[in-house]
């Protein structure tokens, strides 16, 4: 039987995919909507790769059903505009080394300062940290949300 057509709103562009609502939303995003800079990481929440923006919240969209994510705004890196502030201080920090946790730490950096502007490094730091990077460029990507920290971030 056919899976009834549901809304999702990902980048700003309003898609109907026919998936069941407890497939999670990273496998939606990359095999559905070819939105690869998401990434697999760990598949239980553990890594932050799979990072992006639920209604400007960070989530792993390895573990959250799509169906939660039904006609709710979306934000996968493919929607950060290549000028973002916090984009600009990765490229200026040169922070990626191999780059497969860098969509997810981005993300979750641009939520954590959307949510608080003026957050401590202290703060930061724990809010960065359920995010790794088998490259350990934990002090570049530090360095780069400091950057971003001086600049006026917003989505």
């Amino acid at each position: 039987m056919p899976k009834a057509k549901s809304t999702l709103i990902v980048n700003g562009k309003t898609y109907e995919v026919g998936v069941s609502p407890d497939v999670p939303l990273l496998w939606v995003i990359r095999e559905h909507l070819k939105l690869t800079g998401t990434k697999f990481g760990c598949g239980i929440a553990q890594c932050g790769a799979c990072t992006v923006h639920l209604e400007g919240k960070a989530v792993r969209s390895c573990s959250v059903p799509v169906g939660d994510a039904f006609g709710k705004r979306v934000t996968t890196i493919e929607g950060i505009p290549s000028d973002h502030p916090v984009k600009r201080a990765w490229v200026q920090r040169q922070v990626p080394q191999c780059g497969y946790c860098q969509p997810g730490q981005i993300m979750q950096a641009i939520a954590v300062l959307n949510e608080n502007p003026k957050i401590t490094r202290e703060k930061v730091v724990q809010a960065m940290a359920g995010n790794l990077c088998r490259c350990g460029t934990y002090p570049r990507i530090l360095e780069a949300i400091d950057v971003a920290l001086a600049t006026s971030v917003q989505e």
